[in-house]
């Protein structure tokens, strides 16, 4: 069985009953929470900084007495008035200071956008109190140098406003990535579709002869499997098009304009309609068209053909995994069009072609965190599904003191929910102390100024959330939190050749992202995205077998970096196979599927 055939999601029902699960408990079994202590210590890692209120410091009376009273009465009235005109003087140079620093940082980088102080959207840290504090006012809209102004920001109001739901990133693009970046998208403009190159690259093209390489050369993009592979794909697809220095031309199959923004200014990145191999859309593992058979019928250097098919999905060749060796992409240089169906993130075997390591390492400095970079710089939700994320988040998620994401996939041919699956889902949390566990025993009401957490739950099924809800209600917190759980939609089944359950999927993986804290289903593309996004290391939850949890449930991730499921084990120097995840220190084995790789920084 494929194991992406599904990223999905769930929503939220508060009067459906709870439901019965199969192979759930015996009756008057003890559900997991019963077993909770009675005190639990607040241990969860405090995420928003508290700042205790100073204490004001008591006035002196004067002394009393009828000897020298009037030099007292004026020292009584003079000392106030003088402090209270040193007090002046102090916040007049205060704010004086402020606007002309706040001047200075507008004036200096266009990049930085002013957030009035009552905007619901930005995060306030409480202090001792419980009362907010002052929330951060300047954030940088450019992502450090990732994005250019200059685009229409209506025309997609993400790209620039997508920093005020989001945590600022302890990670930044090295100098040489935006220097590739910038190239990138001059190359994008030069060479794009509806140019005078463009149009004489496809003339030759449609001339099927052999043809020497162009100033222009292409990499086409096709729509393929469901949304968390199709983003995964695109960012490795676009990390090869900048090593191999190619134009990235998507596939607008499967609704790509619908749900993301032109990411390079402009210019499209969507593939014309005429374009002229009508029939790529159909290219297989048996196509002749496609690399792996050229090589396997050895006449792939005896021609050099107008556009050569890779294919790279999850059932590909033998000859077609010799894509990552050097000598193939030597040759793969001289073809102008390659035109590339997978549904892997093949990022880490890129890693471990010689011809591009030194770049790659110029390029990402910190090995784990190419996707966070690539995808925040790509994927930028357009403004029917922008409106769906900042629509939920402002009225459910925004002013919680923390936000928890769990996100559930089962791979099972029967739709659950599973008793096993909440029960590893509990274990982790608890465990973990990513959530309290509740009292049984007396009904604790939480105090009014009680810290506050919300649970983002996705998944395809309800019933999770609603055990979840109704385990929070029935009984108060062992440590006083209030916890609330929402989950956006509950599809039951995946279908990505819908507009709207796209929409809801790209909506769920963003605000998945937006999380303090997050848990993720093994195998699934759908968390791999939601983690890269926003920087996180999740709990992994690992995969049931035999309907059973897991022990132990769940475990931090090494890296952020999405997991490759199906790479070559191939030694393209000896021509042996071997075990790939142990050549160089940055790609190892990932901890969901043990002969998958991903990225790791070992520094």
């Amino acid at each position: 069985m494929n194991p992406r055939r599904a990223t999905r999601r769930g929503s939220a029902h508060l009067l459906t009953p709870p439901r019965a699960f199969p192979g759930g408990r015996q009756a008057g079994r003890q559900k997991p929470w019963v077993r909770a202590r009675a005190t639990t210590r607040m241990d969860i890692k405090e995420r928003i900084r508290r700042s205790p209120r100073e204490e004001e410091a008591p006035v002196a009376a004067p002394p009393r007495g009828r000897k020298g009273g009037a030099a007292m009465l004026l020292l009584r009235w003079s000392l106030p008035a003088a402090a209270l005109v040193v007090c002046a003087v102090l916040l007049l140079m205060l704010a004086g200071g402020s606007a002309a620093r706040r001047g200075r940082l507008l004036d200096a980088d266009p990049s930085v956008g002013v957030v009035a102080r009552d905007d619901p959207r930005l995060v306030r840290p409480r202090d001792e109190d419980g009362t907010s504090g002052s929330p951060e006012v300047v954030k940088d809209k450019l992502l450090g140098g990732l994005l250019v102004p200059g685009f229409d920001e209506q025309s997609c109001l993400s790209r620039y406003q997508s920093v005020l739901y989001r945590r600022i990133s302890p990670r930044f693009p090295s100098t040489y990535l935006l220097e590739r970046l910038r190239e990138q998208e001059a190359l994008q403009k030069k060479c794009g579709p509806h140019t005078e190159l463009y149009r004489k690259a496809i003339a030759q093209l449609k001339s099927g002869q052999d043809i020497k390489v162009m100033d222009c050369n292409y990499l086409v993009w096709t729509a393929y499997s469901g949304l968390g592979n199709r983003i995964l794909t695109i960012a490795s697809a676009f990390l090869y098009a900048i090593l191999t220095n190619r134009v990235l031309l998507v596939d607008g199959d499967k609704g790509t304009a619908d749900l993301f923004c032109e990411p390079f200014p402009e210019t499209s990145w969507l593939l014309p309609s005429d374009f002229p191999i009508k029939q790529f859309k159909n290219f297989s593992v048996v196509s002749p068209e496609s690399y792996g058979n050229k090589l396997k019928s050895k006449v792939v250097h005896h021609s050099r053909p107008a556009f050569v098919y890779l294919h790279l999905a999850h059932d590909y060749s033998d000859y077609d995994k010799l894509f990552f060796c050097e000598d193939n992409q030597h040759y793969l240089q001289t073809i102008p069009w390659l035109i590339l169906k997978s549904d892997n993130y093949f990022v880490p075997s890129l890693f471990l072609i010689p011809a591009y390591q030194e770049q790659l390492m110029r390029l990402f400095p910190q090995r784990d965190a190419v996707f966070h970079h690539l995808g925040r710089y790509l994927f930028h939700p357009t403004n029917a599904v922008w409106g769906m994320i900042t629509r939920y988040y402002d009225s459910y998620l925004a002013r919680a003191d923390e936000k928890l994401g769990i996100q559930i996939r089962v791979f099972d041919t029967e739709t659950g929910p599973f008793q096993h699956v909440l029960d590893q889902v509990l274990a982790c949390t608890f465990k973990e102390h990513l959530l309290p566990e509740v009292n049984t025993q007396e009904p604790i009401v939480s105090p009014s100024k009680a810290r506050s957490k919300v649970v983002l739950v996705t998944s395809l099924n309800s019933g999770y959330y609603e055990e979840f809800r109704n385990m929070y209600w029935e009984h108060p917190t062992a440590n006083g939190e209030t916890i609330s759980f929402h989950q956006p939609s509950h599809e039951e089944h995946q279908d990505s050749d819908k507009k709207m359950h796209n929409r809801k999927a790209w909506a769920e993986i963003y605000l998945l992202s937006l999380s303090d804290v997050m848990v993720t289903s093994a195998w699934s593309t759908f968390g791999y995205v939601a983690q890269g996004l926003s920087g996180l290391k999740p709990w992994l939850l690992f995969k049931p077998e035999n309907r059973t949890a897991p022990d132990p449930p769940c475990r931090q991730v090494l890296s952020m970096e999405p997991c490759f499921h199906a790479p070559p084990f191939y030694d393209c120097k000896a021509k042996r196979g071997t075990d790939t995840g142990k050549l160089v220190p940055h790609v190892t084995h990932c901890e969901d599927m043990s002969w998958g790789l991903k990225l790791v920084d070992q520094s």
